[in-house]
């Protein structure tokens, strides 16, 4: 992976999160309860990824002092916006709602990765068989448990929040 690559990336993620922080109509103390479970999801997913690697499941490319801040970045960017869907889901449809997004997510990750290893194989590889297969799913399925339980300790639970008002609705 390229630097300007994650540079773009980066760029497209922060673009959603503010579109989703928009239509979710999240406050700011949800908004920073996400960033934080963004940040816990980032360190997690660095470790398993390290881990994979050392296990021999993956290679990946991306590794190196010069681009961690940017990969670690890229974690952030990218998972935090599915907090504040989350926290909508959990207004909604409660834990149960959660549980939905947990096994659609455990379900669509590992395919994800594949299709982007396929289309970037500069990107790193992954070995045969079943095991990282597994493994990804099992990092898919850890997403929104800790990501969304960081938000909620930040923010407090989704039932009791206040939406924001748009910037057209009187005060």
């Amino acid at each position: 992976m390229t630097t300007q690559q994650l540079y773009l990336i980066n760029c497209l993620y922060l673009v959603a999160l503010v579109l989703v922080a928009f239509f979710t109509r999240a406050t700011a103390r949800r908004i920073a309860g996400a960033l934080v479970g963004g940040v816990a999801v980032s360190v997690m997913a660095l470790g398993a990824d390290a881990l994979g690697e050392e296990l021999g499941w993956w290679r990946m490319a991306v590794w190196g002092p010069h681009i961690l801040p940017l990969v670690c970045l890229s974690f952030v960017v990218s998972v935090t916006p599915i907090y504040l869907v989350t926290w909508r889901v959990a207004r909604k449809f409660g834990r149960r709602g959660l549980v939905v997004v947990v096994v659609a997510l455990t379900v669509i990750g590992p395919p994800r990765d594949y299709a982007y290893m396929a289309r970037f194989p500069e990107w790193g590889s992954y070995a045969p068989g079943v095991v990282p297969v597994l493994a990804i799913a099992a990092i898919y399925a850890m997403l929104v448990p800790l990501g969304h339980s960081l938000m909620r300790l930040v923010a407090g639970p989704a039932k009791t929040d206040r939406l924001a008002r748009r910037p057209w609705e009187s005060a």
